[in-house]
């Protein structure tokens, strides 16, 4: 602060937290948002995160962008597990699920994001909608 002074301090205060918040959201959305959840179905635990989450697809970038919460259907399942090794338990879930015949969703990044702009449409008409005939 001394260097910068309190105004500028402030003002890159506020930039990174705005950008943070904007990342978090991206992040966090893009393995919940796009999953088509229904009413209660009666599912078991597991069957049900499986349903409720997606992953997307393991790369070094996507392992730091999101701070390994590319894995969000293992962070689902093992909440306490520390994150850097979600990809140890990936392949044992995705065997699991096979064996069980349980779909395994993972997609690349950008699909991710494109699910959440999309997602965001169909909700943003249907309210407009409930908005103008309502």
């Amino acid at each position: 602060m001394p260097i910068m002074g309190f105004k500028c301090f402030m003002a890159y205060y506020w930039l990174c937290r705005f950008l943070e918040a904007a990342w978090f959201v991206w992040v966090s959305q893009m393995n919940h948002i796009p999953m088509n959840i229904d009413y209660d179905t009666n599912m078991d635990w597991v069957s049900t995160q499986l349903h409720a989450t997606c992953n997307v697809d393991q790369s070094f970038f996507n392992d730091w962008f999101t701070g390994h919460l590319n894995f969000q259907i293992e962070h689902h399942l093992f909440p306490t597990m520390p994150r850097h090794n979600y990809s140890k338990v990936a392949p044992l879930v995705k065997s699991l699920c096979a064996k069980y015949g349980i779909t395994y969703h993972s997609k690349p990044l950008l699909t991710a994001f494109g699910d959440i702009l999309r997602s965001l449409k169909v909700s943003g008409e249907t309210w407009l909608e409930a908005y103008l005939h309502g």
